[in-house]
């Protein structure tokens, strides 16, 4: 048995405050719902970013699949997760969604999502950024090759590939960075990326709600802010 299962047998007083917070109070507030395959993307983008392996591999991954996020979404969002966290701390969560997609009956490798090519990742990473960020980004990644990188690797391989729509890839960047903390400068970025994508205030504040249980109050009440922020600008 899991630790999820198994605590309302060994802390049943926490068990039920934390099951009723998390999947009652909070899930059921008027004004901050929002459809549950896209509150189950944003927690488990916020999982990856906070490390929450145990639950997002026994809780929350198959609450998805159950609610009807599909597999190829549930790849794509631990896959874009590495330019936002690193190697390091994504791949434990890519064996957890293998283990539990396995279990499920789901045949592996996925369909293919990939849109560009070695040749042409570069030219349509600098296009998506501009896509979302504005045209002055299309010679932004001339300015050195960390920015090359981020042009190429990490629009051009990831934000480029199909399974999701660019406005849910930038919803489940801002949830991963609010997520792991310390990246407010990118997290008010990423902020005005969705707004410009159309992930209006009320959406991201909605969001930022469904994701704090997961997160605890102190990234949640940092993600507010830089979402405040992004909209004064």
């Amino acid at each position: 048995m899991d630790l999820w299962n198994a605590l309302p047998a060994t802390d049943p007083e926490f068990s039920e405050r934390l099951i009723h917070f998390a999947f009652h109070e909070v899930v059921d507030e008027p004004g901050l719902e929002l459809d549950p395959v896209v509150r189950h993307t944003a927690i488990l983008a916020a999982l990856l970013g906070c490390q929450g392996l145990e639950v997002f591999e026994h809780l929350a991954l198959p609450r998805a699949l159950d609610d009807g996020l599909s597999p190829v979404a549930v790849k794509e969002i631990v896959y874009q997760a590495v330019d936002y966290l690193g190697m390091g701390r994504v791949l434990p969560f890519l064996e957890a969604v293998n283990r539990v997609l396995t279990a499920r009956g789901v045949d592996l490798p996925l369909p293919g999502q990939a849109t560009t090519t070695l040749d042409n990742r570069l030219e349509r990473g600098a296009q998506t950024q501009a896509d979302i960020f504005g045209p002055q980004m299309l010679e932004a990644w001339k300015s050195g090759p960390v920015n090359r990188w981020l042009a190429a690797n990490c629009f051009g391989d990831y934000y480029t590939r199909t399974g999701l729509s660019l406005p849910q890839r930038e919803m489940i960047t801002f949830c991963s960075l609010a997520a792991q903390g310390g990246c407010e400068p990118q997290l008010i970025g990423h902020a005005k990326g969705n707004l410009n994508l159309g992930n209006d205030q009320d959406f991201l504040m909605r969001v930022v709600c469904q994701c704090l249980p997961y997160i605890g109050y102190p990234r949640s009440l940092n993600a507010i802010t830089c979402i405040q922020k992004a909209a004064q600008d």
